[in-house]
């Protein structure tokens, strides 16, 4: 019944005009509403699992900080480990892995297991933020129904990332940020014809959202900011805060990846992994808070680099915090400014030394934040935890601007309109450009967390010298990197873009002439010259594929003449060449006919489960005649 109702809504559609794209439009509103409703009941899980776990955490000794994470480690590992391994990790690379190989198709139960999983790792303490969940709940959304609809490859990928930009619109309350996230992180692709979904898609889920709620304000608003105005006096201080932020995410990535692969190497069940990052998170969080002026008991204390870190991030953007002890909502003091009481006895010098002591506490205690959420994040999710890395993009961001501001306002450096609360701002659009190679998300998406305006250009300006420090240093993003350990080829080019909208079936094989291992190779020069062909297919009795032999093949086999009569097809051939299947995408048929510089390769029927059966043979001046066929239509 199911399938003759979906039959009957094609119909419909193709009645209404609705045959090419532009019933994307419509599909991409469905997305939306969906995708809000799901980012709703992940954001209330979140805060369930937070309110719990910061109630537990105030109950119980200092000594058993390492016990909650390693309980929401434990949660998570279960989950994943027992049903759906692509919810381990920060979740955009096994999104942009579905689009670029899987053809858009990502698992239903991703969903669910990604949200239980994050809760736990997230409300426990756990250092990880709600951006990789999110894409992936909602490109999972977006798959789906494109599963359900059965629409083609290209509209799949597209529906996908109509769910990612919907479920980053609605969390971050960020409409423009999350089409941009996509069109340059995800899909890379700027047409039109995916720019209009989306766009629609990320609109009615931040309706959706707001409507629910009912109020539409920015998570980190910085209003004692507006104030604030850039002066071009400040255009050094801010370039070298973005060499220094770039330089901050390079060390976050390398950190991350190396602690990933330190833990692949360990032989212990995946479970145990997770549980392992929580204890010495548990263990790092015990150090901070053994030395905070407590006493020994927590009551509200808990180590500002647990969770996402939002209210520490809050406390970095309020001016008043740079000029008082201030505590955060989390309950951790930060001495930013002269706080000892004056004494009327003391002489003049000894004051500036004493305040030059509590300033340099202060950095010190904003440096050990940087150093300290970097650490806490690797053992969170390299460990195999669950969670994203945009939240401590941000977190580091902010604790390093803070700094950088902190130390520009000691030396004097500091114009007297400006805060260092500015540069934590700018810090964190600086990070997150520089950790995801994505400058203009990186804007767009802090002027919407923040509703900021004037600090706009130092944003600009620092986000993209922060890109440019860290793509010299590293070639791939956060997110691409584990792509390109995978083997999977990423570009930012469109038409790198073009060759993973088609398949294999795209193109019209050649017929191929197949021989037998047994055959004399003096067949081949027959067969050659009455079919003017240079590559063979073997295949055996069932005429299952075996080998190739090419035209390089034939030409060593030419210059000993004398030698062919004797010889025999197995001698010749070539078993090393790898196969195209009908659903390969273009850009990895491309890389294949790159690696072996063959002319052409055999086309198999995937679907055969008695062997390979050959097709036909796909040619690489017929990829290439079939790529720029659909580059001019574009």
């Amino acid at each position: 019944m199911l399938d003759a109702l979906i039959a009957r809504l094609k119909a419909l559609g193709v009645r209404l005009g609705f045959h090419r794209d532009w019933y994307l439009i419509v599909l991409a509103a469905g997305v939306g509403a969906i995708t809000a409703f799901g980012a709703i009941g992940f954001v209330e899980l979140l805060h369930l699992g937070k309110e719990w776990g910061d109630a537990v955490f105030r109950a119980t000794p200092w000594w058993t900080i390492p016990l909650l994470p390693m309980v929401g480690a434990l949660i998570a590992g279960i989950l994943i480990n027992a049903f759906a391994s692509e919810a381990k990790g920060h979740g955009v690379p096994e999104v942009m892995d579905a689009v670029y190989r899987k053809g858009g198709q990502l698992r239903k139960r991703v969903a669910l297991v990604k949200s239980l999983a994050s809760a736990a790792t997230i409300g426990s303490g756990g250092s990880a933020g709600a951006e990789g969940p999110i894409v992936q709940i909602g490109a999972v959304i977006g798959s789906s129904l494109a599963q359900l609809l059965g629409i083609s490859r290209d509209q799949a990928a597209t529906l996908l990332g109509c769910g990612a930009a919907a479920g980053i619109a609605s969390v971050f309350n960020a409409p423009i940020a999350g089409v941009f996230f996509v069109m340059e992180i995800l899909l890379r692709d700027f047409s039109l014809r995916t720019f209009t979904p989306i766009v629609v898609a990320s609109v009615f889920s931040t309706a959706v959202t707001q409507s629910w709620y009912g109020q539409n304000e920015a998570i980190f608003a910085a209003m004692d900011l507006l104030k604030y105005e850039f002066t071009i006096a400040e255009l050094p201080s801010y370039v070298l805060l973005g060499l220094i932020c770039g330089a901050l995410a390079v060390g976050f990535i390398k950190s991350l990846y190396f602690t990933e692969d330190l833990y692949a190497r360990i032989k212990v069940h995946y479970i145990l992994k997770p549980i392992s990052g929580a204890l010495l998170l548990g263990i790092l969080g015990m150090i901070f808070v053994g030395f905070a002026p407590s006493g020994g008991e927590r009551d509200e204390k808990i180590p500002p680099f647990f969770g996402n870190g939002y209210e520490t991030i809050r406390t970095l953007l309020a001016s008043d915090s740079f000029v008082e002890t201030h505590t955060t909502e989390s309950g951790v003091e930060f001495e930013m400014g002269p706080v000892r009481p004056v004494d009327p006895d003391e002489t003049p010098a000894a004051a500036q030394v004493h305040e030059m002591a509590d300033i340099s506490t202060a950095m010190i205690a904003l440096s050990l934040l940087v150093l300290f959420k970097i650490v806490a994040t690797c053992l969170t999710i390299g460990s195999g935890g669950s969670g994203g890395v945009f939240a401590p993009s941000l977190f580091i961001g902010a604790a390093g601007g803070a700094t950088f501001g902190r130390a520009l306002e000691t030396a004097g450096l500091l114009p007297s309109s400006a805060t260092p609360a500015a540069y934590a701002l700018v810090g964190m659009a600086a990070v997150v450009a520089a950790t995801t190679h994505a400058p203009l998300t990186a804007i767009l998406i802090l002027f919407e967390l923040t509703r900021d305006p004037f600090v706009l250009l130092p944003i600009m300006l620092a986000a993209v010298m922060a890109t440019v420090v860290a793509q010299l240093f590293m070639r791939d993003s956060i997110y691409t990197l584990k792509l390109r350990r995978r083997g999977v080829l990423v570009g930012t080019a469109a038409d790198l873009t073009l060759l993973r909208r088609l398949t294999a079936r795209d193109i019209n094989p050649v017929p191929h002439v197949a021989v037998t291992p047994e055959d004399p190779a003096s067949k081949l020069l027959e067969l050659s010259e009455k079919y003017r062909i240079v590559d063979f297919v073997v295949v055996d009795l069932d005429r299952n594929y075996l080998g190739m032999v090419t035209a390089e093949d034939m030409r060593t086999a030419l210059i000993q003449r004398e030698a062919i009569p004797y010889l025999v097809v197995a001698e010749l051939m070539r078993r090393d060449l790898p196969t195209i299947w009908p659903d390969e995408t273009l850009d990895r048929v491309l890389e294949k006919f790159s690696k072996y510089d063959v002319a052409s390769l055999p086309l198999v029927n995937s679907e055969s489960r008695e062997g390979l059966p050959v097709i036909g043979l796909i040619t690489r001046a017929r990829l290439m005649h079939r790529y720029q066929q659909v580059l001019a239509e574009s």
